[in-house]
């Protein structure tokens, strides 16, 4: 599956911003999608994961509570909403996904992933 990640841009703090995630190639519903990030000198981190069927989310506890994942399967695409952006949420935000043969499942580490986006620059400025 091939993915493409977007909507990156520069916000003020506080503000908000929806990154999505197309995906082709493959049967789309049949993949767990997460969001990961990686900050300038800093590893890559989860950020948040929804389930094959979109029923399943988990986040990062830095996110939770400002940040919602959802997922259209019709459009094969998955979405971040981001609000209350603070200057720490700066970084790449890279989408991945892995083929799930069961439903319900989320996975939080990047070996779990097979598949990744190139990646969409989200700055915060305070």
């Amino acid at each position: 599956v091939q993915l493409q990640a977007s909507g990156g841009g520069l916000v003020q703090a506080g503000g908000s911003l929806r990154l999505s995630c197309a995906a082709s190639g493959r049967t789309f519903s049949d993949y767990v999608v997460g969001w990961f990030r990686q900050a300038p000198g800093k590893e890559r981190e989860f950020v948040a994961a929804v389930s094959k069927s979109g029923g399943n989310t988990d986040y990062a506890d830095s996110v939770e509570g400002r940040f919602t994942i959802s997922r259209d399967n019709a459009k094969n695409t998955v979405y971040l909403q981001m609000n209350s952006l603070k200057p720490e949420d700066t970084a790449v935000y890279y989408c991945a996904a892995v083929h799930a043969p069961t439903t319900g499942f989320t996975f939080h580490r990047e070996y779990e992933y097979d598949y990744w986006g190139q990646g969409t620059q989200v700055t915060v400025s305070s």
